[in-house]
C-alpha cells in the first residue's frame, strides 16, 4: 500500500476477514503512540486471539458499525463494541479489557471497578488529553505487527 494510501486513513495492516460472534471490537485512536502500545499488549495477552479484533477510530469499520450522531459524542481513545453490541467507553473500556483478557487482569479489573466512575473516568481522561505530548503520534493507523497479528485487524 502506497504511503498516500495511509494518509487517506488505509491500515496497510488490515485484512477482509469477517469477526468471529464471540470476537469484540477494540476500536482505538490510530494517530496516538499510546494506543498503539495498549493494542500490542492486549494481543500479547490475549494468546487465543479470540477475545478481540482491532480497529482504528479514524477507519471504515467504526463508520459502518456506529451511526454518525452517536460517533460525534465519542472520546477520541479507546472503545470496545461488546458482543452484546453496547459501546464501552473511557475507564469502563479499559476495565473491560482487562476482564476480558482474564487471569491476573481479572483481578485489577475488579479493584478499579471499585473506584466510581466519575474519578476513573476524569484520571482516563487527563491522561488522554496529555496523551500526545508524553507519548508521541503515529503516522501509520495501524501498529507495526508480526504477520500472524495483522489479521485480526480490521480498516
Amino acid at each position: 500500500m502506497a504511503v498516500s494510501d495511509r494518509r487517506r486513513g488505509a491500515c496497510y495492516a488490515c485484512a477482509d476477514v469477517f469477526a468471529s460472534a464471540d470476537c469484540e471490537l477494540l476500536f482505538y485512536d490510530g494517530y496516538c503512540a499510546l494506543c498503539h502500545r495498549a493494542v500490542k499488549f492486549v494481543l500479547k495477552q490475549d494468546r487465543s486471539g479470540k477475545a478481540f479484533r482491532f480497529a482504528p477510530l479514524q477507519g471504515s469499520t467504526l463508520e459502518s458499525r456506529i451511526s454518525p450522531e452517536r460517533r460525534a459524542s465519542l472520546p477520541d481513545s479507546i472503545l470496545v463494541l461488546t458482543v452484546e453490541g453496547e459501546l464501552l467507553v473511557r475507564s469502563d473500556a479499559f476495565i473491560h479489557i482487562l476482564r476480558r483478557l482474564g487471569g491476573s487482569w481479572g483481578f485489577w479489573a475488579r479493584l478499579l471497578a471499585l473506584i466510581p466512575r466519575g474519578l476513573r473516568d476524569w484520571v482516563y481522561d487527563f491522561i488522554a488529553r496529555i496523551r500526545y505530548r508524553l507519548f508521541g503520534m503515529r503516522e501509520d493507523l495501524c501498529p507495526v505487527l508480526p504477520p500472524e497479528w495483522r489479521a485480526r485487524f480490521d480498516p
